[in-house]
């Protein structure tokens, strides 16, 4: 499974890019004002810091003017992928620009009807939020799952992008389920490393060792 980082943070993208973790970045509207930067400026410093696809939204709502959008997006640099909202206009959008030959991420997906209709407009990715349907009481991983099984029942090539990840168990579990990617913020990916039980036994090896009275340099 593909980690994308989701967040506009150049430090945050680079210090984990630098450990080989970062496959992607996903971006939208609040993380570049999160960032505080010109979004053509911010955008293209990520897309030279990694080799992956980055995600830069649209802000239109109506069809000619989000594909005008993400053309101007497009020639910050080959890696970018156009980030479109799931709508009907959305999905208009999408298929303009798929069939330009431009990456296209279709957002704010919230059922497998909608990442049906997604992937025959020929979205390069598509991005289910989880943690949002968590938040009123759905399973955000059990549409991972349904996703999976209709794309591959069809054959699709459009990749599930798991989105609004929150936890570490929200990674595995994508990574279970068979997610082609999981985009999350910094600090989710960086809590994959931790657990009690490898700080309770190198607490444990540590005492031990002192005991020795031993130093290998």
């Amino acid at each position: 499974m593909k980690f994308f980082v989701d967040t506009a943070d150049i430090d945050a993208i680079g210090k984990l890019n630098d450990l080989g973790f970062v496959d992607g970045v996903t971006t939208n509207p609040s993380l570049i004002l999160k960032s505080g930067r010109d979004i053509m400026e911010v955008t293209e410093e990520i897309c030279n810091m990694v080799d992956g696809p980055v995600s830069a939204e649209v802000v239109a709502h109506e069809t000619d003017a989000m594909v005008a959008e993400g053309r101007r997006l497009t020639k910050i640099a080959p890696n970018i992928t156009v980030k479109i909202p799931l709508t009907w206009d959305g999905l208009k959008a999408c298929r303009t620009l798929s069939d330009e030959g431009n990456m296209v991420n279709v957002t704010l997906c919230f059922s497998a009807g909608q990442a049906l209709l997604a992937a025959k407009a020929g979205a390069t990715f598509i991005s289910p939020f989880i943690g949002r349907l968590d938040d009123i009481n759905l399973d955000g991983l059990e549409l991972i799952e349904d996703i999976r099984k209709i794309y591959d029942t069809y054959g699709f090539r459009t990749e599930i992008l798991a989105a609004s990840v929150r936890t570490v168990n929200h990674v595995s579990e994508c990574a279970r389920i068979g997610a082609d990617v999981v985009t999350a913020p910094p600090n989710v990916l960086q809590n994959l490393a931790k657990h009690p039980l490898t700080d309770k036994g190198l607490a444990a090896f540590m005492a031990d060792w002192e005991k020795t009275g031993q130093k290998i340099i």
